[in-house]
């Protein structure tokens, strides 16, 4: 696991700056060779409420999943020491042409970009797959400009290791995958969902 990530978005599974806090510092226990990175995962922050957080939790990641434009990217990057992983909810026929050319003004501002399925309330975590096969072209648009692309939207231990053979992804995510119930992760779950993806 490379990456653990905290909700700072209104949704079942938000997270306040105090817990975050406490949950990164047990990370800092991890021995350093399998440490995981602490993401941070926002919908249309304001820059005060990422200030307001970072303040208090040491993420590496800054993970954006509504409607944040390239400046306001940008500006992430410039104003602290995190990296910044935009998600975007993948379109379909001529749509997804229009938006590989919108997606032009992110190259810069952002260091990946992670497909996920569209969510009008909460940008993300639905448990619901998106068509795989518009991957390729994403992952063409990457590649050209040198970032790295990770898949989530419903992905969970029994079908991983599909997409990983298939497209090849930089990294998946995952989230309600690997919860026995809404908000609350499975650790039996989280192991087979791992051992699914190193064993590739």
């Amino acid at each position: 696991m490379d990456l653990i990530g905290f909700v700072f978005a209104r949704s079942k599974r938000q997270v306040t700056a105090e817990r975050a806090k406490e949950l990164a510092e047990l990370l800092r226990q991890w021995d350093q060779t399998d440490q995981p990175a602490a993401a941070g995962v926002f919908v249309n922050p304001s820059m005060e409420e990422l200030r307001e957080v970072l303040a208090h939790v040491p993420l590496e990641v800054v993970q954006l999943h509504g409607q944040e434009t390239s400046q306001f990217c940008r500006e992430v990057k410039e104003s602290f020491p995190v990296s910044v992983y935009k998600a975007v909810s993948v379109r379909s026929g001529d749509a997804r042409k229009d938006h590989l050319q919108e997606l032009a003004s992110y190259v810069g501002s952002i260091d990946a970009l992670l497909l996920d399925t569209y969510d009008p309330e909460y940008g993300g975590g639905s448990g619901q797959t998106f068509d795989w096969e518009s991957i390729p072209e994403y992952q063409q648009w990457t590649r050209r400009h040198g970032i790295p692309l990770f898949v989530a939207g419903g992905l969970n231990a029994d079908n991983v290791q599909d997409l990983i053979l298939q497209f090849q992804p930089d990294g998946v995510d995952v989230s309600s995958g690997v919860e026995s119930a809404p908000g609350v992760k499975d650790i039996a779950k989280v192991n087979a969902f791992v051992e699914r993806v190193k064993s590739i």
